[in-house]
């Protein structure tokens, strides 16, 4: 996919401005606090409606304006023109897909291919369960037809359940919400299961040439407790199976459920477990690893994510790079450049404080200028 045009409106310190895109991309030069990741953020914003910083809508648009908009032209295999705005006092997003109203936000997502590297990734494997679970949850969103609609009805199932069980509604109640919670959410660790077995080689490669001979390795670990032996031969467990347990697991921990008013089984509570080599055995890298070791693994689990779009959509993904590398040492810095140029040759967006710190070797990218939110391109 190739990014042609932005425009931007009242979106963080952007201000009013219509960008067109060299399709080979882009670098982005300025200062520290400029506006270079808020860029980089509006066109992610396009790819799955939401900030890739964590922020939430409200907090997206300029102080001074009310409601921001987005609009994005993209050409490639499933050319598109997305549009985005939001009303903060209407508290109201209005997503659209060639000038078209999206009934579904859903429908809209994953039309530019876009991945952001950002130095907070270290965060995707420093940080807790959640963080790896949503990083999960956006990439099959937005590469796996049908995760998104079985993921929001388990969502809207176990918040069900939970009221009832805080409200002390009895057995019965309660477990009327126990068939969409165990159909969806079965099928919610299937798909996880799915794409984990699917790219652990990759991810372990990946670590291994950014780190110059490394070992890592993800595996996915289901509260479900189907497939968490990567040696059992359920480990890819069907819907049946998972659904199976998970009925199980809601039977004997009701009395805990009761107590606490909240549902302890579930996807809700899978982990996607990332581990490295130290001294010949493999240990957690969240507790036992190093910062190079850290950030190396966040960039091979951002890696295998830009090789999900490839494969998944058979186009070259659009790779946002927010001064991703800035952390790194000078050798896995430089190796991870090469190893993004071997893999393709879609657009590169990145952003830097000065203009040394571009070293793609392979394509001369443009240099645009930022200060204060204002682009020269």
């Amino acid at each position: 996919m190739v990014l042609r045009e932005l425009e931007l409106r009242h979106f963080r310190n952007l201000g009013v401005q219509e960008l067109r895109f060299p399709p080979e991309g882009v670098a982005v030069v300025g200062d520290n606090a400029q506006g270079k990741s808020n860029l980089l953020e509006a066109i992610y914003y396009l790819e799955s409606f939401r900030s890739f910083r964590g922020a939430g809508d409200g907090q997206l648009g300029a102080f001074s304006e009310d409601v921001f908009h987005l609009r994005a032209a993209v050409s490639g295999e499933r050319p598109a023109t997305v549009s985005a705005g939001f009303d903060r006092k209407l508290r109201k997003k209005k997503v659209t897909v060639d000038g078209n109203d999206a009934s579904r936000i859903a429908d809209a997502l994953g039309r530019l291919g876009a991945v952001a590297f950002s130095p907070a990734d270290a965060g995707l494997v420093s940080g807790g369960p959640g963080r790896r679970r949503r990083f999960l949850d956006v990439v099959l969103s937005l590469n796996r037809p049908g995760y998104v609609k079985a993921l929001q009805e388990y969502r809207r199932a176990l918040v069900q359940r939970n009221a009832a069980l805080r409200a002390g509604s009895g057995r019965a109640a309660v477990r009327a919400w126990e068939g969409p919670l165990v159909t969806q959410g079965g099928a919610v660790a299937v798909l996880r299961q799915e794409w984990v077995a699917a790219w652990a080689d990759a991810f372990a490669a990946y670590y291994r040439a950014v780190s110059g001979n490394g070992a890592a390795a993800m595996e996915y670990r289901p509260n479900l407790g189907v497939g968490a032996d990567p040696a059992d031969d359920a480990s890819d467990p069907p819907p049946e199976a998972a659904r199976e347990s998970f009925r199980r697991k809601l039977d004997d921990g009701w009395d805990d459920d009761v107590r606490r008013g909240s549902t302890g089984a579930g996807p809700h509570r899978d982990e996607l477990r990332i581990t490295v080599e130290s001294g010949g055995r493999r240990v957690p890298v969240r507790t036992y690893g190093s910062g190079g070791q850290r950030r190396t693994a966040a960039l091979a689990l951002r890696l295998v994510e830009a090789a999900t779009i490839r494969r998944q959509r058979a186009a070259e993904p659009i790779l946002l790079l927010d001064d991703a590398f800035a952390e790194l040492d000078p050798g896995r810095s430089e190796r991870v450049m090469s190893l993004m140029e071997e893999e393709g040759r879609g657009q590169v967006i990145l952003t830097v404080p000065k203009e040394s710190d571009v070293r793609l070797r392979s394509m001369s990218l443009a240099r645009w200028r930022i200060r204060a939110g204002a682009i020269e391109a």
